[in-house]
């Protein structure tokens, strides 16, 4: 029996061992399965994050924005500037001045005569060098260009364009590339001294730097961190910068990845191009290129120990240690920068004194942000994107040359600012509620010189000259009396026209029964002074006699591209233009009837500054030479006995200026528009929530062109008299003949063969028996 127990025990057991033994062979071989699975994902992932290293870092293509460049100041014997203005625009273009000006981008002045060595710049058609010249003065135009090295004549001397802004990607970055061969070695030193001594040593990770990093961390002895340069560049070019574990080992693996297959020359230039160093606005300063320029004002092959240690030490914090804002900080962190630098054996103790010692060199410049002339820009940025792609624009890294000319630009923001401050506390307005837009084009071309969208030029916002769209009142009367003058057989500068009062009664609409100025009516009145002084209902039954339609169809070909109404108060400016678009109504008027698209761009370079597109002068004559110059003539005695008289306050009568002020109902809107022989202004002044402003276009827009254009060299506007003009003496009250040295007469343009053939009492070959017709005509 106990054998048997014995035996049946055993027995038990065996299979108990045995069913164990297969329970644990299970288990090993599932955890076998499961090793190999975990291997298998990790393996795959690792596959996954070596394809986007590879594929990312092998374009290593960085988002470049379009950098947009104003109109290069071309210096050439004759040119109508004086010393002063010069001068304004090499400061406005960051150039110094020295005593003895030797370096690309300085200066010095005295007196009549400027010596400067310009920069070199690349333009489409070929690379301008630096030219060290003495510029001479004489009667406010330049004299001569001599090169200071032999006294040889320059004839043309583009100076490099000024920055104005860019087009960016949605984070708004902006750098300028580098190669590893034009970034200066101690920068390098620098940076591997402060954040990866063992860079050229390890392969991507280094356990003994963050061991090492760990313990001086805690003892507060050392300035470095624990991550090496290509930690720092993965975590930077391809993750966010979330703090999680999985983040950290995803930036181990693709560290020792990235080591494995590009150099390390490859990984620090793209590092060198990628780090963020600061903010401007905003604007985000990334790379050592573009920090170069920002902080120092020079290129970064320029830049000397202590300036190299400071951009480094910027690293761990720019905002904290930024130069401009705290400059003790940021003297204190380049100073430790220095030191690890005398430690790594990089620099000499001599050195270590001197760049301690050294101030910091930073250059002092306001924010500028993505541009300092954010209406203009809006413009170029929609003429672009005719032609280009919106991605294109803020990552292909385009050149942009525009037409801006800071000169005129400065002067516009400034006459703006400034007039309507004083309009506010001449007349009792609440401070800061009215605003303003204006443009500036070149009279011959259409290129569009300044631009501004409001009282504040820096603001981002809505850009009134672009998109405020608001009755233009009597803006919109010389496109009447040139509907009129077009047809000479019936209507000439001397026609009477019927100013007395009007009411048209439409069916399905309110009666209309339009109102002068003055609330008064004039009778018989000359037609250029109809214009001259504004009259609404001579020019109203003026319009309805030529037909609404007619006038609209001018509209048009003078360069309206919107549909309007056609209603009869159109006649008086009811209808809504922006500033810009009446710009193009006037451009078409001021270039003698050739209709010229305004333009705010010149040309487009690839980032290689290969020409890529040119914008060139498009033309066509949509107005008769013989219409067009009776008509300027006209606004021309708008300023000289119109309602723009008051523009001889700031400007000389000699000039010439032909200009239309405009007013709405209840005094909302104040506009000007007018032209010399060389630039056309058009000035807007209201207020946003469209409520009475107070001002008429004299007395609110026209102020404001007026300071304007008194701070810039204007040519004289001088008509040249087209083929088939004669000029004729006119009694201005019978509208007849007359002769030089009558009473009152004027001398007046006419197409051939339209003057009048009747004479005044006093005009030439006045016979008796005509006294009866000429009371009749002026008492009908």
């Amino acid at each position: 029996m106990k054998l048997y127990k014995f035996l049946r025990f055993g027995k038990k057991a065996r299979r108990k061992k045995t069913t164990s033994n297969r329970r644990r062979l299970t288990k090993r071989k599932f955890l076998l399965a499961a090793s190999l699975a975990v291997l298998l994902l990790a393996a795959m992932y690792i596959i996954y994050l070596d394809f986007t290293v590879r594929t990312r870092f092998e374009g290593r293509r960085f988002a470049l924005p379009a950098r947009v460049y104003a109109r290069p100041l071309e210096l050439y014997p004759g040119l109508k500037l004086k010393p002063a203005e010069l001068v304004a625009e090499l400061e406005l273009l960051g150039y110094r001045e020295a005593a003895a000006s030797r370096e690309p981008g300085s200066y010095r002045w005295r007196n009549q005569l400027v010596e400067l060595v310009s920069r070199p710049f690349t333009y489409g058609d070929g690379a301008q060098e630096a030219t060290s010249l003495r510029v001479t003065f004489g009667s406010d135009r330049v004299k001569a260009l001599q090169r200071r090295a032999d006294n040889s004549a320059i004839e043309l001397l583009r100076l490099d364009p000024a920055l104005i802004g860019g087009i960016y990607p949605g984070n708004n970055e902006d750098r300028v590339l580098v190669r590893r061969d034009e970034v200066p070695q101690l920068l390098v030193d620098a940076l591997i001294a402060v954040e990866d001594v063992r860079f050229y040593a390890h392969r991507g990770i280094d356990p003994r730097g963050i061991a090492r990093a760990l313990v001086m961390t805690v003892s507060g002895k050392s300035v470095q961190g624990g991550s090496t340069l290509t930690q720092q560049l993965v975590k930077n070019f391809f993750l966010s910068a979330e703090r999680t574990v999985r983040r950290k080992l995803n930036e181990m693996i693709m560290a020792l990845l990235l080591e494995v297959h590009y150099s390390k020359e490859e990984i620090l230039e793209t590092y060198l191009n990628e780090v963020y160093l600061g903010q401007d606005g905003n604007r985000a300063i990334h790379g050592f290129g573009l920090a170069s320029s920002f902080f120092f004002d020079k290129p970064l092959m320029q830049i000397d120990l202590a300036e190299a240690a400071l951009l480094v030490g910027m690293l761990k914090g720019p905002a904290y240690y930024s130069p401009r804002r705290h400059p003790q900080r940021a003297q204190e962190r380049r100073n430790l920068v220095l030191g690890e630098m005398a430690e790594a054996g990089f620099i000499t103790d001599q050195q270590l004194l001197a760049g301690r010692i050294t101030p910091l060199g930073v250059v002092e410049r306001p924010p500028r942000g993505t541009s300092p002339y954010p209406a203009f820009l809006s413009l170029v940025h929609r003429q672009l994107r005719r032609d280009y792609r919106d991605e294109d624009l803020r990552s292909e890294g385009l050149q942009v040359f525009t037409t801006l000319d800071p000169w005129v630009q400065r002067s516009a923001e400034s006459a703006l600012g400034k007039q309507l401050q004083r309009l506010e506390q001449g007349r009792g307005i609440a401070a800061d509620s009215l605003q303003g837009a204006l443009l500036v084009t070149d009279t011959q071309n259409g290129e569009v010189q300044a631009l501004v969208g409001g009282r504040d030029p820096r603001f981002e916002g809505f850009n009134r000259a672009l998109d405020a769209h608001r009755p233009i009142g009597s803006l919109i009367k010389p496109v009447v009396f040139l509907t009129a003058l077009q047809q000479p057989q019936s209507y000439t500068l001397a026609t009477l026209l019927d100013d007395s009062p009007l009411l048209l009664q439409q069916p399905g609409t309110d009666d209309w029964q339009p109102q002068n100025y003055d609330k008064e009516f004039h009778g018989q009145v000359p037609l250029r002074m109809a214009l001259a002084r504004s009259y609404n209902v001579s020019t109203a039954r003026l319009g309805l006699q030529l037909g609404v339609p007619s006038v609209l169809d001018n509209l048009r070909r003078l360069g309206v591209d919107h549909e309007l109404p056609g209603y009869a108060a159109s006649l008086l400016g009811a209808d809504a233009f922006s500033p810009l678009e009446v710009a193009q109504i006037y451009q078409t008027l001021a270039g003698g009837g050739f209709r010229t698209p305004l333009r705010a761009i010149r040309e487009v370079l690839t980032f290689d500054g290969l020409p890529l597109q040119r914008y060139p002068l498009a033309v066509e004559q949509v107005v008769d030479a013989p219409s067009s110059y009776l008509l300027v003539t006209a606004l021309q005695d708008v300023v000289r006995q119109g309602t723009a008289q008051g523009l001889h306050r700031y400007l000389p009568a000699e000039l010439g200026i032909a200009g239309k002020t405009g007013t709405t109902d209840d005094f909302r809107d104040s506009w000007f528009a007018g032209f010399s022989g060389d630039r056309l202004g058009v000035v807007w002044v209201g207020r946003d929530d469209n409520q009475p402003a107070g001002l008429t276009g004299a007395s609110g827009a026209m102020t404001v062109w007026a300071e304007m254009m008194a701070g810039l060299a204007l040519e004289p506007l001088i008509l040249p008299v087209p083929d088939g003009i004669e000029r004729v003496w006119i009694d201005p009250q019978s509208g007849l003949r007359s002769v030089a040295g009558c009473p009152d007469a004027v001398e007046l343009p006419f197409v051939a063969g339209s003057a009048p053939a009747e004479s005044a009492p006093c005009g030439p070959g006045f016979k008796g028996n005509s006294l009866k017709n000429w009371f009749e005509r002026i008492f009908r």
